[in-house]
């Protein structure tokens, strides 16, 4: 018997391309800026269930590395959910995030060539204004910021319909630092010129 699940609440992203990044504004068919694109997505989950499990309150990260053409696949990825999660919230997520259990992540887990697990980190995901921000322990840290509006005050430039999971529309970003180190991915930047996202999401999938 099919079982149907739902998540909403806020994202983030940040990555190793330059502002703005050419994979999202190419369906993911241009050159990454590097001859690799190493990516972190942020997800702070506000209401949703899957099955009996609430997951209201759960925060995880997708932290993958592909190659330079996304679209070529072979990704190498992991998650990290908040160490606060039950046992039970932590198994929903892994199979979220891997796409087993249906919903926008099914779509992309043909691209991933290794899944490199689910490890627990305490995890702390913050707004300000126009800025989001995470830390998890000492494996990723990432500050972005969004770019004004020149003509919606308190409000981003935007990128629409994109194929992307976290949302069709993406709010426009810099990356005022990005240090990433797990799953054996490695990034360091606070040059200020990378790109990041941010946006509401909402996810749902039925899990056979």
């Amino acid at each position: 018997m099919s079982e149907t699940w739902s998540i909403a609440g806020e994202y983030m992203e940040a990555c190793s391309c330059n502002f703005v990044c050419p994979c999202v504004v190419s369906n993911f068919a241009g050159n990454a800026t590097e001859d690799f694109c190493t990516f972190a997505m942020t997800y702070r989950v506000d209401t949703g269930r899957f099955a009996a499990t609430n997951l209201a309150g759960v925060t995880f990260a997708l932290v993958a590395k592909s190659k330079a053409v996304m679209s070529a696949g072979d990704w190498i990825m992991g998650v990290v959910v908040d160490d606060r999660a039950s046992d039970a919230q932590a198994a929903a997520i892994g199979e979220i995030a891997a796409g087993t259990a249906g919903g926008p992540m099914a779509a992309f887990a043909p691209l991933v060539g290794e899944f490199r697990g689910v490890e627990r980190h305490p995890i702390r995901f913050e707004i300000d204004g126009l800025k989001r921000s995470v830390k998890i322990g000492d494996v990723l840290e990432e500050t972005i910021e969004g770019v004004p509006s020149p003509v919606a005050s308190g409000e981003c430039l935007a990128v629409d319909n994109t194929f992307h999971p976290a949302n069709k529309r993406l709010n426009l970003a810099t990356v005022q630092k990005n240090h990433v180190d797990c799953f054996g991915l490695r990034w360091d930047d606070t040059s200020g010129t990378r790109n990041g996202h941010f946006a509401r999401f909402s996810w749902r999938g039925e899990r056979a």
